[in-house]
């Protein structure tokens, strides 16, 4: 069964979270790539306000293709997470608790993950468009230039995640993996 996780998601509310665990998120959510990582580190580098707030937020790594007519947002999948790990630890020290994105992360991340309580979910790639069914409103809030890559604020119902790295550093992509090969090597 599926937890029920709804925005703001505080940090506590995080650590309570284990790798392997579906979840469906509700609410606030903010999409960003790696351009607008980079932007919003620099702004913090700067001694800037950011544009959008960090505390307890979620960040869906993801650009999203133009919407059709008649939908809130065009297909939007996940992309791959390592390319925010340049710039991850900065902005969980910021006090963001969630990433949503496909992949592997660095250890840095999973580092920054484990000190402040955050968790990582992944999104099945490749289920673009059905993940946008999720999404109820869209709005470009920064970084408008960038196009796709632009920071969006989506209001989301139900959009499912799974906890692929939670905040004690258990990592199901090696977990699962070695569960795999161990039933593999039994029968």
């Amino acid at each position: 069964m599926a937890i029920s996780l709804h925005t703001p998601f505080t940090r506590e509310e995080a650590r309570q979270l284990r790798a392997g665990d579906s979840c469906l998120i509700s609410g606030v959510i903010y999409t960003a790539r790696d351009a607008a990582h980079q932007r919003l580190c620099d702004s913090l580098r700067r001694g800037e306000t950011l544009p959008i707030e960090l505390r307890d937020a979620i960040i869906y790594f993801v650009g999203p293709t133009p919407a059709k007519p008649g939908q809130v947002i065009g297909s939007a999948g996940p992309t791959t997470s390592y390319r925010m790990d340049a710039y991850s630890p900065a902005l969980i020290a910021q006090g963001l608790t969630g990433m949503i994105g496909k992949g592997k992360r660095g250890a840095e991340v999973i580092a920054a993950m484990e000190e402040y309580g955050a968790v990582y979910f992944g999104a099945v790639g490749g289920c673009g468009a059905l993940l946008s069914d999720c999404v109820k409103k869209a709005e470009i809030v920064a970084y408008e230039d960038l196009g796709a890559e632009a920071i969006r604020r989506l209001e989301v119902e139900n959009l499912p995640a799974i906890v692929v790295i939670d905040s004690e550093g258990s990592n199901l992509y090696e977990t699962g993996r070695g569960a795999y090969l161990a039933q593999r090597q039994k029968g």
